[in-house]
């Protein structure tokens, strides 16, 4: 069994067992995060949401927390002495997928 979950402004499918990262979640290592918003359950049948699965959910475990690679953001207009430099680093949640509950 999967599901396709939304977290994040992403679509991720999720199989229990599976270790994913996703945009930054609020909380520690060992914590427990239901993922409330799932899209379509895969199986025997396949159960699709319109938006969302009734009463489905994800449990995962938090693994930890991380940034991303730097990004250097350069934007330049020639002859004008316009220079901008900036960077970027996103922040991610590592997950363990425990269940898929329906």
């Amino acid at each position: 069994m999967y599901a396709v979950v939304r977290t994040g402004g992403k679509q991720i499918r999720v199989v229990p067992g599976d270790v994913v990262r996703v945009e930054r979640l609020a909380g520690d290592p060992g914590d427990k995060v239901e993922l409330d918003c799932v899209l379509l359950i895969g199986g025997d049948p396949v159960v699709v949401g319109t938006p969302r699965v009734a009463g489905a959910k994800v449990v995962a475990t938090i693994r930890g927390a991380a940034k991303g690679p730097k990004l250097r953001i350069f934007k330049m207009r020639r002859r004008k002495r316009h220079r901008v430099s900036q960077g970027h680093r996103q922040r991610y949640t590592e997950l363990q997928i425990d269940s898929i509950e329906v």
